[in-house]
């Protein structure tokens, strides 16, 4: 009986001593081999750093990359965690910067909520890859600074600057407003599609916590799989542009002041949007160390470089707003396609010379008026609309008139998907009763009055957004969709809105167009607009001169072919005179840059002669 308690005794006393040998060896090895558990004992923070997405790139409507991102870097830095003995001289050297900077960097209002000494916030932002592997190397050295990874934008096409937009740093009130999505030191789309689409291209941040040491250092993750979260990259945009085109436009531009847009009518598909002068996007990119100079500069330019034309700008259409008077006054029954109205040289009535014209045959049809861009014909029949109510009734008509002007979408934007779009204006009847009566207490107007409207000028305002809508509305016969600038997203089944896919009809006749169009067709082969005539591809299109205190602007719509309609064009050159000295043949070169994809050699003249012109000269 004792030898078997003594032998119970002895198994139990081996048990306790192998268990207290493995327990002494694990903390041997815990303590002098392995060093992580020591580490993390030592570690004093726990922090939780930010993990920045990839903003999404935008690409042209053949997947050619317009926008593109480049590394970036901030230094970070933890107030509390600086070692008061750097080196502060190396430190300063390795990024080229001065003590003043560096006390000025590290100084901040530890009063203001947006700072704590132990959190870490920017000390120096926006550091290229190039100063950032010098630094790399040395940076153990100077506890409590560490480094974050940032994408900015590269244009690898140095084209599309007012159409693509640039990015900036939020503000402190898109920070307060943001529900936690910004911080101090993000970055936002500005301007264009970059605004526009921000929250698509922005993606959405990740975080990682880690420990960190006495000297500011990460040591290891902290409860990675339970905390840690992903940051998602923005979506990738396919835009509706094409990069040639958008690029032969600026080319032709160049020198002059004023608008391109091409658009396809069918889709809506904006294939081309130039304003000039334009800018090239690389001077503005975040990291560019004369940035601030280079925005200065362009702010500060007379000729407002930084000024979309396309969208911002608002223009009277000139000539170009004859074929909607035809087709309004068709389709109230005012006009016939085949009326014959003498001109003589302008509009006259009583026998006063009203409204002056160029000399021209007499207009025995709309197609043959608007061939000749004939102002008597166009203020005649405007004013048969205006006065169809009546003589003292302009009112009614008028307002009858600019229902047909808001079905076109004039007067309000047209919704395209880019920010600060401007919607021109039309004036309404309650506008000129109240303006005559300012003039002298019940005095009434009538459509003698307003005859200006008839040829695009007056009051009316239109962008040459609105323009090449009204040629994409004309081509289509009747309808037009809402112009955009993104066609899809790439690797992704999402789609654009439907507003972007959807027919907006304007309520005429698809009769009532045939005439207007092959109006718009003579043109070109035989009237105001012969600078665009292009052999084997029949061309739509109308002038315009619009009246300016100085010079006036030179303005051409159109589309082509005149069947099956590819493109819708509209060039606006401010100062350059008749819209078919330099608007029409720089259209027609767009157009046929789109279809033929080069312009053949018995056109380079024209190419070269538009190419070379340089208007800016001319301005006052």
């Amino acid at each position: 009986m004792a030898d078997t308690f003594k032998k119970r005794q002895n198994t139990i006393q081996f048990f306790f001593l192998v268990a207290a040998l493995l327990l002494i060896g694990k903390a041997m090895q815990l303590q002098l081999v392995d060093s992580t558990f020591r580490t993390k004992a030592n570690a004093t923070a726990i922090d939780k750093l930010t993990i920045y997405p990839s903003r999404g790139v935008i690409y042209d409507r053949d997947t050619n990359l317009m926008v593109n991102n480049d590394p970036i870097y901030d230094l970070m830095v933890t107030y509390n965690r600086i070692d008061p003995e750097m080196d502060t001289s190396k430190f300063c050297e390795l990024l080229n910067i001065d003590g003043a900077f560096f006390r000025e960097s590290l100084h901040k209002n530890w009063r203001d909520d947006r700072f704590s000494k132990s959190v870490p916030f920017v000390f120096m932002s926006k550091i290229s890859a190039e100063r950032f592997a010098r630094f790399q190397e040395s940076l153990y050295q100077f506890p409590g600074f560490f480094v974050q990874l940032r994408n900015v934008r590269g244009y690898p096409a140095n084209t599309g600057a007012h159409l693509l937009g640039y990015i900036r740093e939020v503000n402190k009130r898109e920070v307060e407003q943001a529900n936690d999505i910004y911080a101090s030191g993000d970055y936002i789309g500005a301007t264009g599609l970059e605004s526009s689409y921000e929250e698509l291209l922005r993606g959405e941040k990740g975080a990682k916590y880690v420990f960190k040491d006495n000297l500011g250092r990460v040591i290891d993750t902290y409860k990675s799989e339970r905390r840690d979260v992903i940051a998602k990259s923005g979506k990738d945009l396919v835009s509706t542009i094409d990069l040639d085109l958008q690029a032969f436009g600026e080319m032709l531009m160049e020198n002059k002041r004023g608008s391109i847009i091409a658009l396809e009518p069918a889709t809506g598909e904006i294939l081309a949007m130039v304003s000039s002068p334009g800018y090239d996007p690389n001077d503005l990119v975040i990291g560019n160390e004369e940035r601030g100079k280079a925005y200065l500069s362009l702010n500060r330019d007379s000729l407002k470089p930084l000024f979309n034309r396309a969208v911002l700008a608002q223009y009277p259409p000139g000539s170009l707003f004859k074929p909607l008077v035809a087709l309004i006054a068709m389709q109230e029954g005012v006009l016939k396609p085949k009326r014959l109205i003498r001109c003589n040289g302008a509009y006259f009535h009583n026998g006063l010379r009203l409204t002056g014209c160029h000399g021209h045959p007499t207009c025995t049809s709309v197609s043959m008026a608007i061939q000749h861009s004939c102002n008597a014909y166009f203020v005649t029949v405007f004013r048969e609309v205006v006065d169809q109510f009546g003589f003292d009734q302009p009112n009614i008509g008028l307002d009858t008139f600019n229902a047909y002007l808001n079905r076109f979408g004039l007067g309000k934007p047209l919704g395209i998907d880019f920010p600060s779009e401007k919607g021109g204006n039309y004036p309404t009847s309650r506008y000129y009763t109240d303006w005559f009566n300012k003039q002298q207490e019940g005095q009434r107007w009538n459509s003698l009055w307003i005859r200006s409207l008839a040829i695009g000028q007056g009051e009316i305002q239109m962008t040459n957004m609105q323009m090449v809508n009204a040629a994409a509305m004309l081509a289509n016969r009747g309808y037009y969709i809402t112009p955009h600038l993104v066609k899809g997203y790439l690797n992704s089944n999402a789609s654009i809105p439907e507003k972007y896919l959807k027919k907006n009809f304007i309520g005429i006749d698809k009769e009532h167009f045939e005439p207007v169009i092959d109006g718009m067709e003579r043109a070109v082969l035989a009237g105001t607009a012969r600078s665009a005539y292009i052999p084997d591809i029949p061309i739509c299109g109308k002038t315009g001169t619009a009246e300016n205190s100085g010079k006036d602007h030179s303005i051409f719509f159109s589309f082509a072919p005149k069947e099956n309609p590819q493109i819708a064009v509209v060039v606006y050159v401010e100062n350059a005179g008749f819209g078919g000295t330099y608007a029409a043949p720089i259209a027609s070169l767009m157009i046929e840059k789109y279809i033929r994809g080069e312009i053949p050699r018995e056109r380079l003249w024209r190419l070269e002669y538009i190419k070379n012109a340089n208007l800016l000269e001319l301005l006052p």
